[in-house]
């Protein structure tokens, strides 16, 4: 029978062939100050650089390593659902494998539940560290929009959590396909404290968020956890039909009252700002449309092609 770990680490990667030694090197040599049994889980999302074979080396060399590639790039949230289902610790510490959350951080994670008897330890960001001014004002939006739409305040939350077993039954409990894991993680409540932190510099490497993937993954985040779009493009048809009778009746009026005017400049200005609505309408309704197609396919979240698991096939899957 093997032991079961105290804490599984989760780390995701993807084209970070020139931090994964790094990144393993200083997890481990946290953990081992711990002086609790721990595994770490190394998931390769489909990295087309050296990052799984030195993954696939780091697995044989030191025994509580677990690494797992998947058949594609499927994305960092379902990287991190399928090292949290693989995880076989009684606690499970997620972080990003780009050295920017602090490992030795960990043991505080670890105080701060003990002390607080929290189900939930997330690492909040008190310095983004060093971006552009169009990427911070991107964020400060995104999280202003979803605060207000879904009543969720995740300003300053990042993947770096702590979450014991309670947590984790009740996460695993939760089949959707879209995945917003901060989101998810807000929405099972449960005790929550909080530790700060300075995102760190990017030791090595390029960040693998582009403008379009930020876009994508704000839009998938609204969606997944407020359908009040959809209530504003109603509200916004009502508001239009209210100002359509006041024009009409005006009209009217104005041909009774034989001092009608040619309204060519007002019509062509109407039927723009119709048209926009009508397009932005189908637009949001088809973002809602989009998540359900992918729930009811009821694919899976991700699909690992190889592995290096002590505990389960050493090979393609």
């Amino acid at each position: 029978m093997h032991s079961i770990p105290k804490f599984s680490v989760v780390i995701p990667f993807f084209q970070e062939e020139e931090n994964v030694e790094k990144v393993i090197a200083a997890v481990v040599n946290v953990m081992k100050t711990v002086g609790e049994l721990y595994e770490v889980i190394c998931i390769d999302d489909g990295s087309t650089d050296n990052t799984w074979s030195i993954l696939q080396q780091e697995a044989v060399n030191r025994p509580e390593i677990r690494a797992f590639q998947l058949s594609r790039n499927f994305g960092k949230e379902s990287a991190l659902c399928a090292g949290m289902d693989k995880a076989r610790g009684e606690a499970v510490i997620t972080m990003d494998g780009d050295m920017q959350h602090p490992p030795e951080l960990i043991p505080e994670f670890i105080r701060v539940r003990e002390e607080n008897n929290a189900n939930v330890v997330e690492g909040i960001k008190i310095d983004r560290g060093k971006e552009t001014f169009f990427s911070r004002l991107g964020a400060k939006t995104f999280y202003a929009i979803l605060s207000k739409f879904s009543g969720y305040d995740l300003t300053g939350a990042s993947d770096f959590k702590l979450m014991d077993k309670y947590f984790m039954n009740a996460w695993r409990q939760m089949p959707e396909r879209s995945i917003f894991f901060r989101g998810m993680c807000a929405w099972l409540g449960f005790k929550h404290a909080e530790v700060p932190f300075e995102v760190a510099p990017r030791k090595k490497g390029k960040t693998k968020w582009s403008f379009f993937s930020l876009i994508k993954f704000a839009l998938s985040g609204v969606t997944a956890f407020s359908s009040l779009p959809l209530h504003i493009i109603t509200i916004s048809g009502f508001i239009f039909l209210i100002f359509a009778v006041i024009l009409g009746a005006q009209t009217l009026y104005n041909k009774l009252a034989g001092i009608a005017v040619s309204g060519f400049a007002t019509v062509i200005l109407l039927l723009l700002i119709i048209g926009s609505l009508l397009m932005i309408g189908i637009g949001i309704t088809g973002e809602y449309i989009s998540r359900i197609y992918n729930e009811v396919k009821m694919r899976p979240r991700y699909i690992v092609s190889q592995s290096v698991d002590k505990y389960g096939s050493n090979s393609e899957e």
